[in-house]
């Protein structure tokens, strides 16, 4: 096991664990507001503090890691369920109509920043936890249909595939029997990291507040509550944009791990 799996995966796991453990269990109701003990200290009571509300930090971070994680994985399970197919298609034709159908939709969607077209979305269809997860989840899909073609049609010449044509299977065969699981290593590093910019995306609208609304707590709400607030106390600032670091710092030491140790290539190199 690598370094970068081992601290990758232990973030990954700690961030996880806080979000399960904040179903049955919080320090404090993340809805138990106490004004006159607002923007106390880290402290002995509340140990990351507490906002301009009175709530207590800790738990609105771990609350708020539900919304994070939630949105993130759903949205990369968009991406992955309809851009993994669209790739295998578009590999198998390749050449055709369809490839050149799904290869400009794909250059379509990736000519605009990906921020800006979650902004786009959530902005036509309304704000709240499920748009962002829709708008994330569109611009993953040609993430995901563009690493399976391009893996997908080095394969496609190999001489176990050619002798799978021969036996007369169909391509769609070919691609789920042959294709796929040749292909999912990339697939699981790239949801790595695509979860990780998922995190930041579902910050990002959260920041603007087209993201999750209130009372669900967010961590990039917790930010943009905090910003007229930084200079008289900074724990509200620091708190949950360490907690957005160091998540997606987490998934990104993972993704770099699961690359490590998943290539075959490293694989001869460490032996």
């Amino acid at each position: 096991m690598t370094r970068n799996l081992f601290i990758g995966g232990l973030l990954c796991l700690t961030v996880t664990c806080a979000a399960l453990l904040s179903f049955i269990w919080t320090p404090e109701s993340v809805e138990a507001m106490n004004i006159a003990g607002r923007l106390k200290a880290p402290n002995a009571q509340n140990w990351l503090g507490t906002d301009h509300f009175g709530r207590d930090l800790l738990s609105m971070i771990m609350v708020g890691a539900q919304t994070s994680l939630a949105v993130a994985l759903v949205a990369v399970g968009i991406g992955m369920g309809l851009g993994v197919p669209l790739g295998l298609t578009a590999a198998a034709r390749a050449g055709g109509w369809l490839d050149e159908l799904i290869s400009r939709g794909n250059d379509l969607i990736f000519a605009f920043p990906s921020l800006v077209i979650a902004i786009l979305i959530t902005a036509v269809l309304g704000a709240g936890a499920v748009n962002a997860i829709i708008a994330i989840g569109i611009f993953n899909i040609p993430v995901f249909a563009r690493l399976t073609r391009g893996a997908a049609l080095s394969l496609w010449q190999r001489e176990f595939i050619l002798a799978a044509q021969v036996a007369g299977k169909s391509h769609a065969r070919i691609s789920v029997e042959h294709i796929l699981p040749n292909v999912t290593n990339l697939l699981i590093v790239q949801g790595t990291i695509q979860f990780s910019l998922g995190i930041l995306a579902e910050a990002g609208l959260s920041y603007v507040g087209l993201g999750a609304q209130p009372p669900i707590p967010s961590w990039g709400r917790m930010l943009a509550d905090a910003q007229t607030m930084v200079a008289l106390a900074p724990h509200v600032a620091i708190v949950p944009g360490m907690a957005i670091v160091l998540t997606v710092l987490g998934l990104n030491l993972l993704g770099d791990g699961l690359r490590d140790y998943l290539d075959p290539r490293l694989k001869v190199m460490r032996t």
